[in-house]
């Protein structure tokens, strides 16, 4: 036998040795959860269980550096504001409202004209997606249609309306 015969022969003896073991220490295994399956007692398991749980959610406080009035503040505000400002929102205007049936609705055709709630010369709804911020009225700029703002509402009747 040449000597990378004996070489390839030794290492399949190993292989077998440690397949051997291998699969003694799955029957060991194995035979270990068969023996303990009928003595399991669940309550232990999951009072352990919680007990080790309770044990690790106790946290410790961080250390925190106190901020002061003027170190820095209006930059974190300004960080924050940064983020939102490319955020695209939505601008429409409302000319006014009405309820209709369907089967009005059906009805409609090319010159059909449907009233609405507003006067004529009444100022628009600026809304902004979806919500009213100004009152406008439409003006012509360079051959297309415009708004000027008329009055502005402000952020504290925003907020009330929302509530």
């Amino acid at each position: 036998m040449s000597d990378s015969t004996m070489e390839d022969a030794n290492a399949d003896d190993t292989d077998a040795d440690s397949a051997a073991e291998t699969g003694d220490a799955w029957a060991d295994a194995l035979a270990e959860q068969g023996a303990s399956e009928g003595e399991a007692d669940w309550g232990d398991a999951l009072a352990e269980q919680a007990a080790s749980e309770a044990a690790d959610t106790t946290l410790e406080k961080p250390e925190l550096d106190n901020l002061e009035e003027g170190s820095g503040g209006d930059s974190i505000e300004d960080a924050c504001l940064d983020v939102i400002l490319d955020i695209p929102v939505s601008i429409s205007l409302e000319v006014g409202k009405t309820k209709i049936s369907i089967r009005n609705l059906l009805k409609l055709n090319q010159g059909s004209v449907v009233e609405l709630d507003r006067l004529a010369g009444e100022p628009l709804d600026v809304l902004v997606n979806g919500t009213l911020i100004a009152h406008a009225e439409v003006v012509v700029v360079n051959e297309k249609y415009g708004i000027r703002l008329t009055d502005v509402i402000s952020a504290a009747e925003r907020i009330q309306k929302l509530q």
